[in-house]
């Protein structure tokens, strides 16, 4: 019976922990990465904001190409969408909001699976001298699991940018052929 009740205040005080814990944590995020293209920004901007061509650039696709993924709606405008489910990335989808023509692309990023969350996803071109720069940005809020599983796993940007800095490699490949 002793040993019941310890086993049981361990656990209350790790609850405590975990919830009075994650106030002190951050409530939100944003992850940003540039690279600088040679390439003109309509090009660029049609490799984004475009979905379909979005895929053939995208680290989350590369690193598991047997996700199902299907794309809907008009291509470059908003509401064009493109989802995916997978095993390893999980599933959710990605929609345009609001374009600015060879300058914004804002897109919703919802993750359903593992678990859910909701992120602004947004790429800025901008012309620098004969090139352009592109910085891809990701911001949302951090619920209770996502503020602990961002200290033990570097932050937001400890765990995507990596696949950032990857994926605007990709783009910058492919927008200069």
């Amino acid at each position: 019976m002793k040993v019941l009740k310890v086993i049981i205040g361990i656990i209350v005080v790790l609850a405590i922990v975990l919830v009075v814990g994650s106030f002190f944590l951050p409530k939100t995020y944003s992850v940003s990465r540039s690279i600088t293209i040679n390439a003109p920004d309509s090009v660029i901007y049609k490799n984004i904001a475009d979905f379909n061509e979005f895929y053939t650039w995208n680290p989350w696709a590369k690193m598991e190409p047997s996700a199902k993924t299907t794309f809907s709606g008009t291509p470059v405008t908003p509401g064009h969408q493109y989802n995916w489910v997978g095993k390893e990335t999980g599933s959710g989808y990605m929609k345009i909001k609001t374009l600015q023509k060879n300058k914004n692309i804002d897109i919703e990023l919802k993750f359903i699976e593992p678990f859910e969350s909701l992120a602004d996803t947004k790429f800025d071109i901008i012309p620098e001298g004969s090139s352009q720069k592109v910085t891809w940005t990701m911001s949302g809020e951090n619920n209770m699991i996502s503020k602990w599983m961002c200290v033990f796993m570097g932050g937001m940007d400890g765990m995507i940018g990596k696949d950032f800095e990857s994926g605007l490699a990709s783009l910058k490949e492919k927008s200069e052929k």
